[in-house]
């Protein structure tokens, strides 16, 4: 939920973590994406879109 991404710490499919800051309808995502829509609703998730391509460190 927008809740959980106030100072929230994830689990990525490839084992890393991301986190996400922000409040009311201003986040972030690793300090550098911004968060441009969330929560839509799909059959089996809750989706977040960002502005930037997320890549894990090499």
């Amino acid at each position: 939920t927008p809740k959980d991404l106030e100072n929230g710490s994830f689990d990525t499919l490839e084992k890393s973590k991301l986190t996400t800051s922000g409040s009311g309808e201003s986040y972030t995502v690793n300090d550098s994406s911004k968060v441009v829509c969330g929560n839509v609703k799909t059959a089996n998730a809750n989706v977040y879109i960002v502005d930037t391509v997320l890549m894990p460190k090499s």
